[in-house]
Order: structure tokens, then sequence, then C-alpha cells
């Protein structure tokens, strides 16, 4: 991490003053990206990029724009900085656009949250195409005869970043990321050709589980969908397993954010205190995280990042409320997006789960699907298991479920122990009575 784009942030802040802003707000970035992707145990796609950008935000006669470039020479930058205030004071103007509070940037963490790995250097182009290529060969070994094609693929980034205002803010970023993804596609009765697949997302290099997992977990995962079928409509009790269990959250997300609110697209803007699940529902969004995917020491607006409880025992606590949205609802700013969403894990395993409920469905997989966040309505295409005393009772496909967000959550029974470690999103396998699950 150099201290230079700091240094470019304030001169671009000086010359944006001159050429008349009232405020703004300037980021510098850098990234480095790096993908490949093996079939037919070879490469088939290598790249990698690299990048440069600065984003000028910029305040001026109660007008407001947001501009960006990659050219970052001085010379080139002047001009656009001139040209940026320029343009702005053509656009019409908007009295709730201005920076935020000062206040709201205080209070940041002093903790390392350990989202960038020191070690990314020594992950070499050796070792990308090992992995990779131990992702594949534990797939077409794990599904056998079964399998007609196998994808593997590796990418890692890495970035930095500055970020500096007109009024106080002031902020240096540096995080990685390594992500690792396998997919299978088995031979399966007539022309069926059922397709599952495996991935991990981590911070740091040490938290990657091995090549080997991710294939086995991918082939094991395919092969379970063998024989799916269409079973007959019915009610029972439904298990949404923790790798997917997210999908299910976004229209419930998309429903508590401000834009979504202030533009009458919420079903939940006036239920903030209200019960809108069962007391197994508590949904915290955790910025400080350590080495979480979502973590960060502030958020876009240069809010200080904090750990917040968004629904507590199945009751409405919050919402995200961005710096310009709050100025336009009249509300307490809050943030303006997730970061580490997590619904605490419980005590049993999804397996002593399933011997207690009898027989079910868990869910592995969603297909499609839309949610509308005005009126909480949803509907998914599901497949996955039937389960019967615990064990499992054959593959289901081409099965849907059609609720109404604030009907369906007060379903939750409970969480299992099972919180999934490699994403944003870290939800546990989540346990539902009396579904619907529409089918034959």
């Amino acid at each position: 991490m150099t201290h230079e784009m700091l240094d470019l942030c304030a001169w671009t802040i000086q010359q944006a003053k001159q050429a008349g802003a009232d405020d703004c707000k300037v980021a510098v970035s850098r990234s480095r990206t790096v993908e490949l992707t093996y079939r037919q145990r070879k490469p088939e796609t290598v790249k990698e990029a690299t990048g440069k950008s600065l984003s000028l935000q910029v305040y001026a006669d109660g007008r407001y724009s947001s501009q960006g470039t990659a050219d970052l020479r001085r010379e080139a930058l002047g001009q656009f900085v001139r040209e940026a205030v320029a343009t702005t004071r053509l656009l019409a103007k908007d009295p709730y656009r201005t920076l935020p509070d000062p206040k709201l940037y205080e209070g940041r963490t002093s903790e390392d949250l350990k989202i960038n790995d020191p070690t990314y250097a020594e992950w070499t182009q050796e070792s990308r195409h090992g992995l990779a290529r131990a992702i594949e060969e534990a797939c077409l070994e794990e599904g056998g005869d079964k399998v007609v094609s196998v994808t593997a693929s590796v990418s890692d980034a890495m970035s930095e970043s500055a970020v500096m205002s007109s009024n106080g803010l002031e902020g240096l970023t540096a995080a990685t990321s390594y992500n690792t993804f396998a997919e299978m596609t088995a031979r399966d009765r007539g022309d069926r050709r059922p397709a599952g697949y495996y991935y991990a997302s981590v911070r740091n290099r040490e938290a990657m589980p091995e090549g080997a997992e991710i294939g086995r977990r991918a082939a094991q995962r395919t092969l379970e969908l063998l024989g799916a079928r269409k079973a007959p409509t019915e009610t029972l009790p439904v298990i949404v397993e923790n790798r997917v269990a997210g999908r299910l959250l976004y229209g419930l997300i998309a429903a508590l954010s401000g834009s979504a609110i202030e533009q009458k697209r919420s079903f939940l803007a006036e239920k903030k205190g209200e019960r809108l699940g069962s007391e197994a529902l508590t949904l915290i969004d955790d910025p400080v995280l350590i080495a979480g995917l979502g973590s960060r020491p502030y958020d876009g607006d240069g809010f200080a990042s904090r750990r917040r409880t968004i629904v507590e025992s199945g009751m409405l606590k919050g919402f995200f409320v961005d710096w310009y949205y709050s100025r336009k609802l009249g509300w307490e700013p809050t943030t303006g997006g997730t970061s580490n969403l997590l619904i605490p894990a419980g005590r049993r395993s999804m397996e002593e789960i399933m011997k207690d409920l009898g027989r079910g469905i868990v869910i592995t997989g969603f297909l499609g699907g839309n949610s509308n966040s005005t009126t909480g309505d949803f509907s998914v295409g599901i497949s996955g298991q039937m389960f019967d005393g615990g064990r499992p009772a054959g593959a289901v496909a081409e099965m849907n479920i059609a609720d109404n967000h604030l009907s369906f959550w007060p379903k939750l029974m409970e969480a299992a122990n099972d919180a999934w470690e490699y994403g944003s999103w870290r939800m546990p396998s989540l346990v539902f009575r009396d579904v619907v699950v529409s089918g034959a």
C-alpha cells in the first residue's frame, strides 16, 4: 500500500476546488485479477487484468455528478477535473445531494480485519494451475463413468484503494480474495444431464480448502441429482442447505434498502418494530468480521463500519439507508448495503434435525424465480433430496415454492450448526415447517 494514492486524492480535491466545486470526494484504486479455467485436463482460459482508476464526486451550486477516469497523469487529470466541475453545473439541482455529516466518519475500528493476505505475492501461476488440475482430477475421479464434463476454475484478486473528501474523510484499504469453483455435468436416464457445483471464496490463502475437496464435493452433489423426479405437490418440512440459504433472503434485503423505501417499492417500509419472522430468525450485518469477504473499515459513504442487528428474534430492527436516501426520507442513516450478513448458527446438525422431522425435502439448489419487493410475493424453482426418517429417499427436481415473505419466515423452525464459511452471506442450513412444495 502506498500513500501516493492519498497524495493524488488531495491534489485532485485542490484542483476541483480551484475549478469552482463547493465540495468533492475522490477515490483512487488499483487492482489485479487472475483467472484460469480447466476442461478436459488442460487450460481452457487464462486471463489476467490490472487497472487503475479515479472516481470524482462533485458538489457545485446545489448540483451533483459522479465521474471517473483511468488516465491518472496529472496533466490529463487536471483537464478531467475542470470538465467534470463544468459539466456538473449544467445539471438540475438536487437539494438532497451533499457530503455526509463528518461525525459519521468517526469511530472507525483500529483492529486489523485481516482482509489483505500478506502472502499474496507468493501465489504463483504454477500454484494456480496446480490447484485447478487438482480440482478437476478429483471431480473426474469421483464422478467416474457418469461424467459428461467437468469445469474447474481458480481466480484471485488484489485491490488497493484510497478515499478522501473535502470535509475530512480519509482512508486506505487493501484487500485480497481467492476463489475456487467446480461444476460437473452427469449422464442420467434418457437425455437428462444434471449439473452440480461446489465453490469456496476466502480472503486469505491459508483458509482455502484443498482442491481435491472442491472437486469431490462438486461430483458428489451432481451424483445426488441422478434420477431426480418431480414429486407430487405436498405440504411438508423443508431444509434449505447452508450453501444456498442466502438465496431466500434476497427479497427481504431488497425491501430493506433506502432506495426501495423512498420509491415506494418496499413491503417492509412501515414494519420497523413489527414481527416478520419466527423467533428463530435473527439477521446480523457485521462489516468488522475478521477475514470476512464483506468486511470493511468504512462503507461507500465513508461511515465507520459497525455491527448491526437487522432482525432480532423475528422483530424488524433496522434498514440499509445511505446518506442520500436518509435525507430524502428524513431518517437516520445507517449504511447503504450489506457487508457480511449472518444468521447465527444453531446447536444441532442437519442430520439430527432430519431424524426428528420424519419426511421432508433438503433443498440444495434454486433455479430461476423472482421476488417482488413491493408486495413480498416470491416464487423459486428448487432441486434437492427427499428424506424419510433421516435417510435420503430420492432426488427431486422441477418443483417450485411460492409464498409471501411475511407468511414464509414465520415458518422458520431453527437453524442448523453448519454456517457457510465461504461467502459474505454466512448462513447455516435453515429449517421450515409446513411449506407447500408444488410438483406433479
